[in-house]
C-alpha cells in the first residue's frame, strides 16, 4: 500500500488549480505525507495569497517565497525546511518558463535571452535545488520533476523550450548517479499535455491536445490525478529501485510511431 506518512514532501510550481503540481500535491497529501509549497513572489502579494488559499485544505506546515533566479532565496526556502523540519524526504520540481514570442514561430529566430532564461529557470533550476535539497535528505529521499515529449522529439512551437526539457531529462540521469549513493532517487515524469496555465503559451497546444485524444492508445489525454498518482508512487517505498528514469505518463502517446 502506498504510503508516505511521516514523510516531509516540498513541492514547487503550484500556480493555479489548473497546475500539475497541484495534483501531485493533493496526492501526496492524500498518502500521508507532510506539505511544505514554495511560491513565485510579486510585488503585489497576489500570486501569495492565491496559491496560499488553493493549498490552505493540504494544511502545509511551510509555505515560503522561491524565486529560482535568487540563490539568496532558494536558501532562505531550505533553510527554513532545515530549521522546522529537520530533513527532506521529497522535493517536487515542477518549474518551467519560457517567453511566449519564443513558444512561437521560427526557432532559429530564439533570442539568446529567451533561450537563457528558459534553460535558467526549467532546468538549472532543478540542479540549484537538488544541491539545496542534498544535505537536508540524510535518510535519503525521492526527487521528481516534470518533462515532456517536446525535450526527444520536434513538437511544433516547442521550440526553445525542447531544448530546455532535453537537458532536464539528461540532469536527471547526472544527478541520480551522483545522489544514488546517498540513496537519493531522482526521476522525471513526462506528461502528456494536460490544459494548464503554462501550457497555454505554447503555440497550438488545444491541437496538440486533440491529436493526442485521437491517437494515443488510450484515446484520450490524462489528468492531473493520474499524474499525482505516479509521482507519488516514485516518492515512496514502492518504487526503492527506480532512479534515473523517465516515466511517460502520456495514455500511450509516446509508442506510437505513426499519428
Amino acid at each position: 500500500m502506498l504510503d508516505l506518512t511521516g514523510k516531509n514532501a516540498l513541492v514547487t510550481g503550484i500556480a493555479n488549480n489548473r497546475s500539475i503540481a497541484w495534483g501531485i500535491a493533493q496526492q501526496l497529501h492524500k498518502a500521508g505525507a507532510n506539505i511544505g509549497v514554495t511560491y513565485l513572489p510579486d510585488d503585489k502579494g497576489k500570486f501569495e495569497k492565491k496559491v496560499a488559499e488553493l493549498v490552505e485544505p493540504l494544511n502545509p506546515s511551510i509555505f515560503v517565497p522561491c524565486n529560482v533566479q535568487d540563490d539568496d532565496q532558494v536558501q532562505a526556502a531550505f533553510d527554513t525546511v532545515r530549521d522546522k523540519w529537520g530533513k527532506l524526504d521529497i522535493l517536487i520540481h515542477c518549474l518551467a518558463f519560457a517567453q511566449k514570442e519564443d513558444l512561437t514561430g521560427s526557432f532559429a529566430n530564439t533570442s539568446r535571452g529567451g533561450f537563457t532564461t528558459a534553460m535558467d529557470i526549467s532546468t538549472y533550476s532543478l540542479v540549484k535545488l537538488c544541491g539545496a535539497a542534498q544535505p537536508l535528505m540524510t535518510d535519503g529521499g525521492s526527487i521528481v520533476t516534470l518533462t515532456y515529449l517536446g525535450g526527444v522529439r520536434v513538437i511544433p512551437n516547442y521550440n526553445v523550450m525542447g531544448i530546455a526539457k532535453a537537458g532536464l531529462e539528461m540532469s536527471v540521469r547526472y544527478l541520480a548517479s551522483e545522489m544514488g549513493p546517498q540513496n537519493i532517487r531522482v526521476n522525471g515524469i513526462s506528461a502528456g499535455p494536460i490544459r494548464t496555465l503554462a501550457s497555454s503559451a505554447v503555440g497550438g497546444i488545444l491541437d496538440m491536445i486533440h491529436h493526442v485524444e485521437e491517437v494515443a492508445p488510450l484515446r484520450r489525454t490524462v489528468t492531473q490525478t493520474e499524474v499525482g498518482n505516479t509521482a507519488a508512487f516514485l516518492c515512496s517505498d514502492l518504487s526503492s529501485g527506480i532512479t534515473g528514469q523517465i516515466i511517460y505518463v502520456d495514455s500511450g502517446y509516446e509508442i506510437m510511431g505513426m499519428g
